[in-house]
C-alpha cells in the first residue's frame, strides 16, 4: 500500500510553530496549490487553487520556523493524514492534511530568510539542509485536541 503526496506551493499565512508539553516543536503551514486547466469550449485557461494544511515535525518544524513565511514556495513529500473527533455541538467532524516526511525551500535564497535580516546576513547565512521527520507521529497528534494549535 502507498500513501504518498507531492506538493509544489506557496505558502498562504505566517506558520504556525508551537512546542508540545513534551518539549516537541510542531508547525502547520496553508500550502495553496495551482492547476491551470484549459477549457475548449469556451477557449480560456481557468486557474483552481487547492489548499493544503501541512504538519511538520522536529527538525523541520525548526527550519519552517526560521525560514518559511507568508508567500514561501515549498516542495513537500508526505503521507495523507484524516482525523475525526466530535466537536463542542457533538457533531463528527473530519480533517484532512499531509504529514510532511520532507520539504525543500524552493524560490530565490532571500525570499525564505526571515525579516529584518540585513543584505549581508541574506548572502552569508547557510540554508539548513531540512532534515526527515520521524516514520511514526506520537500518538497525540491523532488527536486534534492534542495538537498545540
Amino acid at each position: 500500500m502507498v500513501n504518498k503526496v507531492i506538493l509544489v506551493g506557496n505558502v498562504g499565512i505566517d506558520p504556525e510553530v508551537r512546542t508540545t508539553e513534551s518539549g516537541v516543536k510542531v508547525a502547520r503551514v496553508r500550502l495553496a496549490t495551482t492547476e491551470r486547466i484549459y477549457d475548449r469550449q469556451n477557449n480560456e485557461t481557468k486557474e483552481l487553487t487547492e489548499w493544503h494544511t501541512v504538519t511538520l515535525w522536529r527538525g523541520l518544524a525548526d527550519v519552517v520556523d526560521r525560514y518559511v513565511r507568508k508567500g514561501s514556495q515549498l516542495y513537500i513529500e508526505g503521507r495523507l493524514r484524516t482525523r475525526e473527533w466530535v466537536d463542542k455541538d457533538n457533531i463528527k467532524r473530519y480533517s484532512t492534511e499531509i504529514l510532511a516526511d520532507e520539504m525543500k525551500l524552493l524560490g530565490r535564497r532571500g525570499d525564505n530568510m526571515q525579516q529584518g535580516s540585513s543584505p549581508a546576513d541574506r548572502g552569508a547565512a547557510p540554508q539548513p539542509k531540512p532534515q526527515a521527520a520521524p516514520a511514526e507521529v506520537p500518538a497525540a497528534a491523532d488527536d486534534p485536541d492534542d495538537l498545540p494549535f
